[in-house]
């Protein structure tokens, strides 16, 4: 097996990132020209995505430990649940604020989205597997 030089790929990473991840001034740049093109608060959109993300992953170690570890799902388990869900709907309703959206218009587009999916009106994998064209 050939040996790996990771400082060759180290630079290789970099040529292949783009100048606004290599770059924190390329970032706000692009950020703020976002902003100004899209009106969209940039800040707190990447406020809510980060958050989302890492609230999503605490979410999930916990229900990890009970599947894998051994964990038991017991009232104070559910309830570390239920607080990082909270915390994940912090980060989200900050995303709707950033999009300037009634987040209940984004409920709304979810309901429409999966009505149209799965016509029925019940879950079906091949709908789920076979989407159609800019259903993602």
């Amino acid at each position: 097996m050939k040996q790996i030089d990771l400082n060759k790929y180290k630079e290789f990473v970099k040529e292949v990132t783009s100048e606004d991840s290599n770059s924190t001034s390329s970032m706000c740049e692009t950020l703020d020209k976002l902003e100004n093109e899209s009106g969209v608060n940039m800040s707190l959109l990447l406020t809510g995505a980060v958050g989302i993300s890492a609230e999503s992953g605490e979410f999930m170690e916990i229900v990890k430990k009970c599947i894998f570890q051994g964990k038991p799902l017991d009232d104070d388990t559910q309830y570390h649940a239920k607080r990082e869900l909270g915390d994940i709907m912090w980060y989200w309703i900050n995303a709707c604020r950033a999009l300037n959206v009634d987040p209940n218009i984004i409920i709304q587009m979810n309901i429409d989205k999966l009505k149209a999916r799965y016509p029925g009106g019940d879950f079906d994998a091949y709908y789920s597997e076979n989407r159609k064209d800019g259903d993602i």
